[in-house]
């Protein structure tokens, strides 16, 4: 018998490794990874279930509900959307170490790393990454597939649209909206609205 605690995790390396560690302290189980390949390393001695692209992909009969273990804002979302498409449940994650406003909403397919925070009335699309030490302050819209690194400050009511990368220790002053696919610098402070595709590094921030 399938249990609701039964899960496989797509993607096997770095940053899958931090959610399998936060699922498995939550209680669930890790049936296998799925990897274009069998990967040499496997701290966690996890099997091999082979790739969920593939049409012969013998894990749709072992359980219903899948973790997201990529970084990689697109690749993650194609890995998400093809998984809704076969009707699959995405389980958010959220570490038991972080701290979540009840005022706040976070979509499906969600990680929650250590010691991060989301204030009241922030809301969160699917499919995102909160990595460690980060914070979301009050009234924060994040979009699908956002990352957002360790340590970065996303002051109140910043605007991030879909897809975009904020790098660790950023830091985004309140009211500025930033547009999809956007990369933020690791330190960057960001002082002004961004568009859709930029590049932005260096304090104060500057488009590349």
């Amino acid at each position: 018998m399938v249990s609701d605690k039964d899960i496989i995790v797509v993607g096997y390396s770095g940053h899958s490794y931090v959610i399998i560690d936060s699922a498995i302290e939550n209680g669930f189980n890790i049936l296998g990874y799925t990897e274009n390949k069998i990967k040499i390393k496997n701290p966690y001695n996890l099997t091999y279930l082979g790739n969920e692209f593939d049409e012969n992909f013998e894990g749709w009969r072992l359980t219903n509900s899948f973790i997201i273990g990529v970084g990689d804002n697109k690749i993650r979302e194609k890995i998400f959307l093809f998984l809704k498409q076969k009707n699959k449940n995405i389980i958010s994650i959220i570490d038991k170490t972080s701290s979540i406003s009840k005022k706040s909403k976070i979509g499906n397919g969600s990680f929650i790393n250590k010691n991060a925070i989301v204030n009241a009335f922030s809301v969160l699309g699917n499919n995102i990454i909160l990595n460690t030490g980060c914070i979301i302050d009050h009234n924060c819209s994040i979009g699908n597939s956002v990352h957002i690194g360790p340590g970065a400050v996303i002051t109140g009511n910043v605007n991030i649209g879909n897809r975009s990368f904020v790098g660790a220790n950023a830091v985004i002053k309140p009211g500025i909206k930033i547009g999809k696919d956007v990369i933020i610098g690791a330190g960057t402070v960001v002082l002004k609205d961004i568009e859709d595709s930029q590049i932005l590094v260096g304090n104060p921030g500057r488009i590349l």
